[in-house]
Formats: structure tokens, C-alpha cells, sequence
């Protein structure tokens, strides 16, 4: 017996509801990958409300250092998100390539290693970073008449510290999960953008939010660079948010590699290194 003929358009239909079906399965499947766009374009969105805010803050004060202001909280922003990036894409990468376990088979210490590798996340951002500021210098008219650079590279250097502390944290996520790591450590680092006052004043932000950014040292990172830029602060000026990130520093490298430590036994016991990610 012939079956019935189904109408084009009903075939279409099937066809059309198939696709919708697949690309839910598939973002079903990377469902990290939308949590973390979701928490970076909310934290983003925030962010830019609260520059609204701190726009508010400067009042009827120079425009010109408004946007100094600004441009100091982006260089910062973009040293951080350096750092942050060659630390934890590293784990990614020798995974990519199939040389993890050499790596950690290797002789040296893994405080040697991720201690490199810190070294080396600091040297190219802060290079990284002068050349930008250099190149926005040529293009704007800047507010940097008092800058004291010396201080500024003081600061950095010694928020460097704990940042890579923050950064090797950020390393033993994609140690942990292969496939979802990676997009865990965008969502510390847009956490950091929201609650250190990248783009706006810390007192714009709700007092919970104000208590967050007491423990973040890009917070003070950011104090410290902005006050010797902006203000050619000295060393007695800058000396209390330079005490606050060596004590992080002195707390979150060491806790870093601890952490790193039991995540890489921890993926050496499961398995995981022979994963591809």
C-alpha cells in the first residue's frame, strides 16, 4: 500500500523544528560556554552602568583626567587580563599540544615551572602595557603632567605578585576540567573588572560590592597606579596600598601553588592529562 505523500511544507516544518532540536542539544552540551558569555556580557553591562556613576563622582572636575582616569583602569585591566591569560591558557595549550605530561615529568619543581612562567606573564604585559599606554599618548590629549612612572611601575611590579598568585589559581581550572576551565577563569576575571573599581570609583559601588573589592588586588593595584599617574604620588603616598599587596602577595603565590599542587594530583589520580582539550 502506497503511504500518504506528507505536504512540502510539512516536511519543511520537521526539517525546521530537527535544526532547533540540534542546536539545543548543542548548547546544551557547551552549556558552560553560555553561562560564561551570560556572566561576562552581565558583568560588562554593569559595568558600564557604574562608569555612568563615576562619571557622576568626577562632577564638574576636567574632563581630561576623567578619561586619564579611565584609560589607567583599561591598561590595568589589560595587564591583569594578560596575565590571567598566559597562566591559564598554558595548561590548554601543552594540553593541545600533547605536552602536559612531559611538562610535569619534567625535573625542575612546580614552583619552578609556574614561577616561569609568572616571571614571563609579567615581563611581556608589562611591555605589553607601556606600549599601549605609549601609542593612546600619541592619539589623546592625556593628563600626565604630574605622572610619577617610576611609582606607577612600582606598584605594578609589586601587584604582579599577587596577581600571579590569582593567575596560577586560574591555571588549575583547565587542569580540572578540560572542556570547561578555560571559561570558569573569564568569569574570576570579569568578577575582578565589576568589584575593583576598573573604570569608576569603588564608592559608586553597592556596600556588599565594597567589601568585595577590599580582598581583590587589583584594587589597590589600581589606587596605587592612578595616584602615582595622576597625581605624581610618591613613595610615602604610595606606601599603603604597596603594604597591602605585598602581604597578598605573600598569601596568594604561596596558596596559589598549593592549590595548583592538589589540582595536578588530583588530575594525574583521574586521568585527566591524557585528555585533549
Amino acid at each position: 500500500m502506497r503511504g500518504t505523500v506528507k505536504p512540502l511544507w510539512l516536511t519543511e516544518m520537521v526539517a525546521v523544528w530537527g535544526y532547533v532540536q540540534r542546536n539545543y542539544f548543542l548548547t546544551k552540551r557547551y552549556f558552560m560556554w553560555e553561562v560564561v558569555w551570560l556572566v561576562y556580557v552581565t558583568m560588562n553591562a554593569m559595568a558600564i552602568t557604574f562608569i555612568g556613576a563615576g562619571a557622576g563622582e568626577f562632577g564638574a572636575r576636567d574632563a581630561k583626567e576623567f578619561m586619564t582616569f579611565l584609560l589607567v583602569g583599561a591598561l590595568l585591566w589589560n595587564y591583569m587580563s594578560v596575565l590571567f591569560d598566559v597562566l591559564s591558557e598554558t595548561v590548554s595549550w601543552e594540553r593541545w599540544e600533547g605536552t602536559i605530561e612531559y611538562t610535569f615529568m619534567s625535573p625542575s619543581s612546580r614552583v619552578t615551572h609556574l614561577l616561569g612562567m609568572g616571571f614571563y606573564a609579567v615581563v611581556y604585559g608589562i611591555l605589553q602595557t607601556a606600549l599601549t599606554l605609549g601609542v593612546c599618548y600619541l592619539f589623546f590629549d592625556l593628563d600626565l603632567s604630574r605622572a610619577n612612572y617610576g611609582g606607577a611601575l612600582l606598584v605594578l611590579t609589586v601587584a604582579s605578585v599577587s596577581l600571579v598568585g590569582f593567575g596560577i589559581v586560574a591555571a588549575v581550572l583547565p587542569l580540572l576540567s578540560p572542556e570547561k576551565g578555560q571559561q570558569v577563569s573569564y568569569i574570576v576575571s570579569s568578577v575582578l573588572l565589576l568589584v575593583s573599581g576598573v573604570y569608576y570609583e569603588i564608592s559608586v559601588l553597592p556596600e556588599w560590592m565594597q567589601a568585595v573589592a577590599v580582598f581583590s588586588p587589583v584594587t589597590y593595584a589600581l589606587e596605587g597606579t592612578r595616584d602615582a599617574l595622576l597625581e605624581g604620588a610618591g613613595l610615602a603616598e604610595l606606601w599603603e596600598s604597596i603594604r597591602v599587596l605585598l602581604v597578598m602577595g605573600v598569601v596568594f603565590v604561596p596558596l596559589g601553588i598549593f592549590i595548583f599542587h592538589l589540582g595536578e594530583r588530583y588530575a594525574k589520580r583521574t586521568g585527566k592529562l591524557k585528555r585533549s582539550g
